[in-house]
């Protein structure tokens, strides 16, 4: 499967914009609305910045409050780098994501229920292979390995 680096940017960019505004990735797709499809079309002009200042950019573009999701203040383990995160849900939205538009597949699996448990790094599951979490996706529940 080749690499999408759009959809890598934009999911890389989500992680961060969740972890520096301590908001869902859920509210975080929300809150940012029709600019998903705007970062996921222009990535290649924003990730030539610093991705601290294009977050901090759609912070105030799209008036992002702090919220109190705090995913990585709770883990007990290391946590893997924003970058890490991205990689692990590019791979999910290309293997699910059929034959929607990237933008509408990055909502869709944000939002999923799925996405708040690999965001829970007191667990192994953004550590699974990428076949192991579609295969979770779909049948809507942790499938026994």
């Amino acid at each position: 499967m080749n690499h999408d680096d759009k959809l890598f940017y934009t999911c890389s960019l989500i992680e961060y914009l969740g972890r520096s505004t301590k908001n869902s990735r859920s509210d975080v797709v929300n809150l940012l609305g029709d600019d998903v499809k705007r970062i996921y079309d222009y990535s290649d002009v924003f990730h030539c910045e610093p991705i601290e200042k294009v977050a901090d950019d759609f912070v105030n573009r799209r008036d992002i409050a702090t919220g109190s999701y705090d995913n990585t203040g709770n883990a007990r383990y290391e946590v893997p780098s924003y970058w890490d995160i991205g990689r692990v849900f590019e791979r999910l939205i290309e293997d699910v994501g059929g034959d929607e538009e990237k933008p509408d597949a990055i909502k869709q699996v944000f939002s999923s229920w799925i996405a708040d448990k690999i965001l829970n790094f007191n667990t192994d599951l953004y550590y699974q292979p990428r076949d192991y979490l579609a295969e979770c996706y779909r049948a809507g529940e942790i499938i026994d390995a």
